[in-house]
């Protein structure tokens, strides 16, 4: 298949793999993480790995979490606006945080400010259910 003529919606079996990858895993990865992972079913190029995140990235069915960089799935297929991440610091799990108001608010703003926004990313620190309560129960 000629290189530009690949349908946006359809994956490459490299992008499928990668995306394959990161729904099994329980953290986001990395993309050496993924070229570790996958280096016995031919992935094993930073470009490549680092050219298929970006596509992956751009059709919404990856998130690039920029503190760790590292990616995820997006767990809220096709939505458009803006997503938010809560990174646990005790497990490292990520949840995806996805609400209309939040763009809306965020929209508001930078109109006001005469403000382009080209990307919002927006990630919470601290403990998710389970670490908090490990920690409580520790203390007793």
């Amino acid at each position: 298949m000629a290189r530009g003529s690949k349908s946006q919606g359809v994956l490459s079996p490299k992008e499928a793999l990668i995306v394959e990858a990161l729904r099994r895993a329980a953290r986001p990865l990395s993309a050496y993480d993924l070229i570790e992972l996958l280096h016995d079913e031919g992935v094993s190029s930073p470009p490549t790995v680092y050219r298929a995140l970006k596509r992956l990235t751009e059709m919404g069915v990856t998130h690039r979490i920029e503190s760790l960089n590292a990616f995820v799935c997006c767990s809220h297929g096709g939505h458009a606006g803006t997503a938010a991440f809560a990174i646990c610091s005790g497990c490292g799990t990520v949840s995806e945080f996805h609400h209309s108001a939040v763009s809306a608010l965020l929209g508001e703003w930078a109109e006001e400010q005469d403000f382009s926004v080209q990307k919002t990313t927006i990630e919470l620190r601290g403990q998710c259910h389970d670490c908090g309560s490990s920690t409580t129960t520790d203390k007793t």
